[in-house]
């Protein structure tokens, strides 16, 4: 059954095997920034370390970044994929990047994965306060396009953005409803 866990040095080598896989160490969802060297333990170590550190609100941010918290999407001790919530949007991620991305590796797509970590991480955002919630995806990514409207997703539009043509949904979250209690 696979879970979603805060990312950790300890999966290091089986996320430099999906690495390998995605052919680049970018890899949607995962929080990695271009600069970064995550082949040596220690630019592995910081990078876990940024990520956990642009999860608290109460800690400054970088110019033009947001907070963000990110997961793992992990089975049997293996990562499978990354996804991640924004905590609010800018002007760039409201025109093309969203509140949540998500990327799962190759050998583990088509088991349903990006739909199951999408609904439980939309739980969060409803948690979190978010009731709207923008996702996107590239307009010729027909499986994260269908992720996206199984989990409630509403085409707002499709358009040419920072991140090339752009289909742009929303997700109205509902609040939680409190169990009644029965006499």
């Amino acid at each position: 059954m696979p879970e979603l866990i805060e990312p950790t040095v300890d999966l290091r080598d089986s996320w430099l095997e999906s690495s390998r896989e995605w052919g680049t160490a970018s890899q949607d969802g995962a929080g990695v920034w271009e600069a970064e060297d995550l082949t040596t333990v220690e630019g592995f170590v910081a990078w876990i370390e940024r990520l956990r550190e642009q999860s608290d609100d109460s800690l400054p941010i970088g110019p033009d970044r947001v907070h963000a918290t990110y997961w793992w999407i992990v089975e049997d001790g293996n990562y499978l994929g990354a996804i991640s919530l924004r905590h609010a949007l800018n002007a760039k991620l409201l025109e093309g990047g969203g509140h949540i991305g998500y990327g799962i590796r190759p050998s583990a797509r088509r088991r349903g994965l990006a739909s199951w970590a999408l609904g439980q991480v939309l739980g969060r955002a409803r948690t979190r306060g978010i009731d709207r919630v923008l996702i996107t995806c590239d307009d010729d990514n027909v499986a994260s396009a269908k992720t996206i409207e199984r989990n409630g997703g509403v085409l707002e539009d499709v358009r040419d953005t920072w991140l090339g043509l752009t289909r742009r949904y929303w997700v109205t979250l509902r609040p939680s409803t409190p169990l009644r209690q029965t006499s």
